[in-house]
């Protein structure tokens, strides 16, 4: 995994975790790689991914069955999926808005695009 300096890794790593949920690759009630397997994957030292866990506990999207490991929440995919768009509209939407502004396109333009964007991932 390759990390961006705008971002704190650990929070980075979160989105690779819920990217897996919400393209339903972990599904709820279902057991997650462990802390130590995460951090291995993205190559990062365990306390980060335990950081990253405790974030996502927190948020009620993961929980921790001591001695087992950690499982996707009940409501996991419901809750991730209300994080990321809370996220989405705080961050990623004022910026867009701004180069929208700058490079002159309109929603209809954008519709336009997103359609096509649409129909290619379909293929």
């Amino acid at each position: 995994m390759e990390f961006n300096d705008n971002q704190a890794i650990y929070m980075q790593i979160a989105d690779f975790m819920c990217e897996h949920i919400l393209q339903k690759k972990w599904l709820e009630g279902e057991k997650i790689p462990s802390i130590r397997d995460i951090a291995v994957k993205v190559e990062v030292n365990p306390n980060t991914a335990l950081r990253t866990f405790n974030y996502l506990q927190d948020q009620g999207i993961i929980y921790n069955k001591r001695g087992i490991g950690y499982f996707i929440a009940d409501q996991g995919y419901k809750k991730t999926l209300e994080l990321k768009k809370k996220q989405f509209i705080k961050e990623e939407l004022p910026k867009m808005f701004r180069l929208l502004d700058l490079v002159h396109l309109s929603f209809e333009d954008i519709k336009q695009y997103y359609q096509l964007y649409r129909k290619e991932l379909n293929n």
